[in-house]
């Protein structure tokens, strides 16, 4: 079987996440990718604080079940990934990732994987602004759907 990068992190991911295994720790291979020229001194500084897991705290749209206090977002050096499991159960109600940029201030996310509930989001993509600030992170996006804050899990 011939893994290219981006189905092994996948399989990497989803493998982890399937096992239940934290992912509170950070892969900082490859991180490089995700810097242009400019101002990269912002693009690396802000990619390095991107890493790792992070809980969302506030939301303007949180979800029905709500994700305040469950839903995780997950940065490596290449990709993120969000999941969010019941509150009860601790079955993803939903799950979805794929590859990121840094560019200034802003992430662009792409949807490359998700579980079944939103598959159809496979193949789009989303630019938010992120301001981090010690362990929360706000994002911003333009259309005011994933207003949210979010804090580090340590």
């Amino acid at each position: 079987m011939n893994l290219t990068k981006r189905n092994a992190a996948i399989l990497l991911l989803s493998g982890i996440l399937a096992a239940g295994i934290p992912l509170n720790f950070a892969i900082r291979a490859g991180a490089a990718d995700n810097q242009t020229d400019g101002k990269e001194g912002d693009h690396k500084e802000l990619a390095a604080q991107l890493i790792g897991t992070w809980k969302l705290q506030e939301a303007l749209n949180p979800g029905s079940p709500s994700g305040i206090g469950t839903r995780l977002k997950l940065f490596t050096g290449t990709h993120w990934c969000i999941v969010q499991p019941g509150p009860n159960t601790g079955i993803l109600v939903f799950q979805h990732g794929g590859r990121y940029q840094v560019e200034g201030n802003k992430v662009k996310t792409t949807r490359e994987f998700a579980g079944e509930s939103t598959k159809s989001m496979i193949g789009g993509s989303k630019t938010l602004t992120i301001e981090i600030e010690g362990d929360t992170m706000k994002q911003l996006d333009s259309d005011g759907v994933y207003n949210e804050t979010w804090k580090r899990v340590k």
